[in-house]
């Protein structure tokens, strides 16, 4: 379940992604598969490679792009999700979900 984002924030991520660029959007989230995680950070692109060229500077593995049709995208989460948006410089994101604490 995704919640605190507003909606014109997920349709400018989506657009982006769908124009590709590399869109960035994190989020509130509950999934019991991710104990300990309340934040997602979404980094889409519709452009695979470009998406995985970027991924390859923070260390992620192609195989972890969700290969949605539409929205292809990694999911970050935790640790790796703080450094990543911190060298990103999405200083928003990272105060208004508190990820740096």
């Amino acid at each position: 379940m995704a919640f605190g984002v507003k909606r014109e924030e997920l349709m400018d991520w989506k657009k982006r992604v769908q124009s590709g660029e590399i869109a960035i959007l994190t989020h509130f989230w509950i999934d019991d598969r991710f104990p300990g995680c309340d934040t997602v950070t979404k980094v889409g692109c519709s452009d695979i490679e470009k998406l995985r060229k970027w991924g390859a500077q923070y260390g992620l593995h192609p195989g972890w792009i969700h290969y949605d049709p539409r929205f292809p995208h990694f999911d970050l989460f935790g640790e790796r999700q703080y450094e990543i948006l911190k060298k990103e410089e999405k200083w928003d994101q990272i105060e208004r979900f508190s990820l740096d604490n």
